[in-house]
């Protein structure tokens, strides 16, 4: 599926979108160049959460833990990580059961993926500052509706 947003509010928007789908198990990965949108669509998951206001980058903590009434949700960015162990010597892929995982940089940790997951790629338009094509696919049983 492709989308394309036209502003940094319209990819928060399309964040609230996907949070609607998270459940217990869903692992979204979020890759793209620096400044393509990953952080703007997880503020706009967190926001459908009420957690605008805990919004924070894991780049030097690896993980974030958010705990909502419906749904523990766990932002990662895997950017900083030189080797794959570094993943399973923090429990990684225990996380990806716990709750919903959201995964920027998640190519580095690929083969750690389960096989249900969903993949959304970031590009930044050349032509125009603020818009960004954005690519989802599901793999394995996962589904999304947008």
């Amino acid at each position: 599926m492709y989308i394309k947003t036209n502003s940094e509010k319209e990819t928060i928007e399309l964040g609230k979108r996907i949070a609607k789908n998270l459940q217990k198990g869903t692992v979204i990965v979020l890759t793209g160049d620096l400044g393509s949108g990953k952080t703007k669509l997880t503020e706009g998951i967190l926001t459908y959460f009420g957690l605008q206001d805990e919004i924070s980058s894991p780049t030097f903590t690896i993980v974030n833990e958010y705990n909502t009434e419906k749904l523990d949700i766990f932002h990662f960015d895997v950017y900083r990580l030189t080797e794959i162990d570094e993943f399973i010597a923090i429990g990684g892929e225990e996380y990806f059961e716990r709750g919903a995982s959201i995964i920027e940089w998640g190519e580095i940790i690929e083969e750690l993926l389960p096989k249900d997951y969903i993949k959304i790629t970031f590009s930044r338009n050349l032509d125009e500052e603020n818009v960004r094509d954005i690519n989802i696919e599901c793999f394995g049983n996962t589904k999304i509706d947008i």
